[in-house]
């Protein structure tokens, strides 16, 4: 499938498209319209580096002044039933959005999107690069902080048409394509090899240098869904197919220069390839009596990825095709007036037939098939008219097949071909009665597996591993948590409760926390997470109201090394907010919000005690912090019947301190002397001002 461009005059036909709509309302005396036009614009202050966050979706990081319009049209012929609805939104801005629909109900419908989104890269880069965003970069050294800023944007334009024909009252079909570009350039790097290099120099840093390269982006996603639906007294059921194609114009990146000192063979960089997959899947339901129902669902995929790469050789083209095949199969009764039985159990079958070849002369890439089987088991019992409760059993089993021969494992980081899972669950909720409602649930589940395979050293292959402590090393080895024992507990809480006709609260608590087990003391010990929350909602009288929420989610993850380090992250995150509506007069419509974020990320460092006297103990790394506030004001007055004006006012503070790119004054370079960095206090204001005129 073939790309589409949108050009300029695309954009102006769809702005002039939305327009003209609005118009016709002159010509439809015998239908019955609506149509809303809002005219308006904005102004932002500030430097760049202060809009870095705030406009790095709204198209408001370069303008300082935008023009705002949007168009709601509808019409409905009274004789012939037919529907049009056109809406427009931002038609003047960076992330338009335009949407038609056409419809007789019941017998058809003709849908058309088309859409604009572009994302301004958050952080400033100087560099000494030439041709940025192109795929022939050149590279010259240059002190840090004396090179040009890069503006490095991705722009999105996507189309979408969709069409659905009720053929009979049984038999309906549904044909849809979306496709989008994407193009632009974004932050991007590699490590480059120096001591491979016939030059003299290599930016004078042996090794491994760090060169900051953007990712040229000008690529087409599209995808093509149809579905043939029927039904039936007892049964329904459909047969759908799904196709997705990748395109990139650009294979490969290939930096250059007179600092750079590489050959051509040692600086191309593959860029993501082109691919494609097909699905076909037959769904459908059979109600066997009033109370017990059947489903069923088959699917096929075939995914291929099969462009060139870039070196030569017989490398040079993987024909990698993994093909999964789908079954799942379910059945839900009421045998009883209070007992509900629910059971399903899914199979997935992924093959990969993926050539094997020999790409780095020690062995054949892996060939990753996989079976997995999931079943779960619910009965539910209706205690009152209030109470209901559940209980469930979840099943999982995964076998990643035989290891393949040809390919070379490390020694040092096992592997399992099979894991099992198997859990309960419990639930007690309370329907809505008087002013209270809620549930309250708990799980456990415990995860294990077959015995570990060790990599032959120095040769393809594994072998399996009976007694973990003689064959491995276990202060060295890498047990993946992926595949590792575990146990995991949850618990959850929820309640919703109307105090009084004036306020109403909602509460939502969960605590969940896993924990490894593997044949060495260190890795991934465990991890926790909890949330909390509240929202609530306040009406002071007829004109006025509150509302708010409150919101404390958490997250840690405890590791070990070996002779080193205790480690342990912890991010926190606390929101806040509080907002207002009301009527000031007749003619006057007011409100704002006042919202508040703050995330902390933690990287907390102890030594063990079979440390070396050798390693300092740094205390970690430093905090990741990120906050923000945000004021957001409206007002707005009615003029006359069918107009009014809305004035809006936005300010926006934030803090955000991330070590990645700088620490204590200290920006991050690249060995080409590269920087990025991100002002860390930015603030905003913004007003807009809008006048809507909505025709009778």
């Amino acid at each position: 499938m073939t790309s589409f461009i949108f050009s300029l005059r695309a954009r102006r036909t769809a702005v002039a498209l939305a327009v003209g709509a609005a118009c016709m309302t002159a010509h439809a005396q015998d239908a019955s319209v609506e149509t809303t036009v809002s005219v308006g614009v904005g102004a932002i202050n500030g430097s760049k580096a202060d809009r870095a966050l705030f406009g790095q979706y709204n198209g408001l990081q370069d303008d300082s002044v935008v023009g705002m319009l949007g168009v709601d049209y509808s019409l409905r012929n009274q004789e012939s039933f037919a529907w049009v609805e056109l809406q427009g939104a931002n038609l003047l801005g960076d992330t338009r959005e335009l949407g038609l629909v056409w419809k007789k109900p019941g017998s058809w419908k003709f849908t058309a999107d088309y859409g604009e989104l572009v994302r301004y890269e958050p952080n400033t880069i100087n560099t000494g690069l030439l041709g940025a965003g192109s795929t022939t970069p050149q590279v010259f050294a240059i002190a840090a902080g004396t090179g040009n800023d890069l503006n490095l944007k991705t722009k999105r334009t996507g189309l979408g048409l969709g069409f659905t024909k009720i053929i009979s009252p049984a038999l309906q079909l549904q044909v849809d394509v979306k496709s989008e570009n994407k193009t632009g350039a974004r932050p991007f790097g590699a490590f480059l090899n120096c001591l491979a290099s016939t030059t003299s120099t290599c930016l004078a840093v042996p090794g491994l240098p760090v060169l900051m390269l953007p990712e040229p982006i000008d690529a087409n996603h599209s995808q093509v869904e149809a579905r043939l639906s029927y039904a039936m007294e007892k049964l329904r059921f459909s047969v759908g197919y799904y196709g997705s194609f990748y395109r990139n114009a650009h294979t490969a990146l290939n930096p250059s220069g007179p600092s750079a000192g590489f050959g051509v063979n040692e600086t191309l960089l593959a860029l993501p390839p082109e691919n494609q997959a097909h699905q076909i899947d037959l769904s459908g339901s059979y109600d066997f009596t009033g109370s017990t129902r059947g489903t069923v669902k088959l699917g096929y995929t075939t995914a291929t990825q099969d462009a060139g790469f870039v070196s030569a050789g017989p490398a040079a083209n993987l024909g990698a095709q993994v093909n999964t095949t789908l079954a799942k199969v379910g059945l839900t009764s009421r045998p009883m007036p209070k007992l509900s039985l629910l059971a399903d159990l899914r199979y997935e079958n992924r093959d990969d037939q993926t050539p094997l070849a020999n790409y780095n002369s020690v062995g054949t890439n892996r060939q990753l098939s996989s079976e997995k089987t999931q079943g779960k088991l619910q009965a539910s019992w209706q205690f009152t008219s209030d109470y209901r409760g559940t209980l469930g059993a979840d099943y999982e089993s995964i076998d990643r097949g035989v290891f393949t021969a040809s390919s070379v494992l490390s020694s040092m980081v096992p592997l399992r071909q099979k894991t099992e899972e198997a859990g309960v669950r419990a639930e007690l909720r309370r329907r809505l009665a008087d002013d209270l409602s809620g549930a309250i649930s708990v799980s456990s589940s415990r995860r294990d597996g077959s015995n570990w395979l060790q990599g032959n050293p120095g040769a393809p292959g594994v072998h399996e591993v009976a007694d973990p402590a003689s064959s491995f090393d276990l202060t060295q080895s890498v047990f993946m948590p992926t595949l590792a024992d575990r146990q995991r507990d949850k618990i959850k809480l929820f309640a919703d409760w109307q105090a009084n006709e004036k306020l109403s609260l909602q509460f939502s608590a969960e605590e969940g926390k896993d924990k490894f087990s593997t044949p060495s003391a260190y890795g991934l010990q465990n991890t926790r997470m909890s949330q909390l929350g509240v929202d609530w909602g306040y009406a002071v009288n007829y004109n006025w109201a509150l509302n708010g929420y409150l919101s404390r989610s958490g997250q840690t993850i405890n590791q070990a090394r070996y002779a080193g380090s205790v480690m342990a992250f912890d991010n926190t995150n606390l929101t806040a907010s509080i907002g207002i509506t009301g009527k000031a007069a007749s003619k006057v419509h007011v409100g704002g919000s006042l919202t508040y974020v703050d995330d902390k990320s933690v990287y907390a460092q102890t030594l063990t005690a079979s440390a070396p006297p050798t390693l300092l103990a740094g205390g970690g790394l430093p905090d990741i912090v990120y906050r923000q506030t945000a004021l957001k004001l409206f007002g707005s007055y009615a003029l006359e019947k069918g107009s009014s004006v809305r004035l809006d006012f936005v300010h926006q503070h934030v803090s955000a301190n991330d070590w990645a790119w700088g620490n204590n004054g200290t920006q991050f370079a690249y060995s080409d002397g590269s920087t990025v960095t991100q002002s860390q206090n930015q603030n905003v204001n913004f007003i807009g001002v809008t006048y809507i005129y909505q025709l009778p």
